[in-house]
């Protein structure tokens, strides 16, 4: 169970950076949907893939670079973007960045 359950906490801390790795840490699995928390080395990032549902990315530090559809879009902390359903996007940190991923399968 994780940490911020029943009471506040920051999303952030959560994970810690790996060198030269992606770090993940599920909170809420649902059938409905998932909310995960994610850690990215600069460099790091996640290939261009398709999804049947949207899925939200909030950038909790850091910064990085999103693509939808093969366009750009720079996200820094405190920013969000929704990926839609069935369009193919991919990531990379342009540091090191954390993130929650909301995905939505209803």
């Amino acid at each position: 169970m994780t940490e911020i359950v029943g009471k506040p906490g920051n999303l952030a801390s959560l994970l810690e950076y790996q060198k030269g790795a992606v770090v993940s840490k599920e909170i809420i699995r649902k059938d409905k949907g998932t909310v995960t928390v994610f850690a990215f080395d600069k460099g790091q990032g996640l290939s261009e893939h398709t999804a049947p549902f949207d899925a939200f990315v909030y950038v909790l530090d850091g910064s990085a670079q999103v693509f939808i559809a093969g366009r750009p879009f720079a996200v820094r902390a405190n920013e969000g973007i929704i990926m839609p359903a069935h369009k193919p996007h991919a990531l990379k940190a342009l540091k090191r960045f954390k993130m929650l991923l909301v995905m939505v399968r209803a």
